[in-house]
């Protein structure tokens, strides 16, 4: 394959910017040093951004928020690359209320930055979260109909198998690794999404959130919840060329995850 350039694709869950920047983010940032940076859970409405979030060194941010609640929700994307369309929204109401989503399409892919609900709340969040997944997927499969290649990141707030997930049985009856949540991420592989990370490391347990209580993070008591899927087409033609999760940045209850890819 004639390589023209290789793109480094972020993501990270930072449960709230305004707290997250207090901790290093800006370094952590540059150290990681992203083409594009994708955010979630970042709390913030419009008016409580500052200009060092907004103009964060050579990145164009794009932003989504909660227009029901305050301090909830919301995500961000960074980009060196100037995307040719940008979109926050699903034109549904119902999933383009909460700030979850933003939609960067360029020549060569169309990014997804996403912010999947936790169904944890009540069983009428775990539906909505359930029906989001549902709209979600119908939505993708119809842009890889029209040719597109897709890539997918965020917060699924799912684990999908056992291997990725510290303690799976007590959790079976939990949401984020409910059989019928799992059985989504099974419908995505099936209909030729790619787990990235677990395509290239089939066997390793590495994880990307912590619960707060217990120590989590010390003992690695931890989840994989945070992914970059793929379209097939993208592994097929070898762009794929790495995927990680970096463990050694803090900050948040999440650490990042990334891919680099081809263009």
């Amino acid at each position: 394959m004639n390589e023209k350039k290789r793109l480094k694709l972020v993501s990270w869950n930072v449960n709230g910017l305004r707290a997250v920047m207090k901790k290093d983010f800006i370094k952590s940032v540059r150290a990681l040093d992203p083409d594009i940076l994708m955010l979630q859970e970042t709390k913030l409405q419009e008016d409580q951004r500052t200009d060092e979030m907004i103009h964060l060194d050579s990145y164009q941010s794009f932003w989504a928020y909660s227009t029901v609640k305050k301090g909830y929700s919301g995500v961000a994307s960074y980009s060196k690359l100037r995307p040719v369309q940008v979109k926050t929204c699903f034109s549904r109401p119902e999933f383009d209320q909460e700030g979850r989503i933003i939609q960067m399409d360029f020549q060569d892919f169309i990014l997804f930055n996403i912010y999947f609900p936790n169904g944890q709340m009540s069983d009428e969040r775990l539906k909505y979260k359930l029906d989001f997944y549902d709209f979600f997927l119908d939505y993708a499969d119809q842009l890889r109909r029209d040719g597109k290649s897709l890539v997918i990141t965020g917060d699924f707030n799912t684990a999908h198998n056992e291997i990725d997930l510290k303690n799976p049985g007590p959790n079976s009856k939990r949401s984020g690794f409910l059989r019928i949540e799992r059985d989504i991420l099974d419908r995505m592989i099936d209909e030729g999404y790619v787990d990235t990370f677990r395509h290239l490391h089939p066997e390793t347990v590495k994880y990307s959130w912590w619960s707060y209580r217990f120590s989590a993070r010390k003992n690695n008591a931890g989840w994989r919840i945070d992914y970059f899927f793929v379209t097939r087409d993208m592994v097929d033609q070898g762009r794929i060329r790495s995927a990680f999760i970096d463990n050694d940045i803090f900050g948040s209850d999440h650490c990042p995850v990334g891919i680099e890819i081809s263009l």
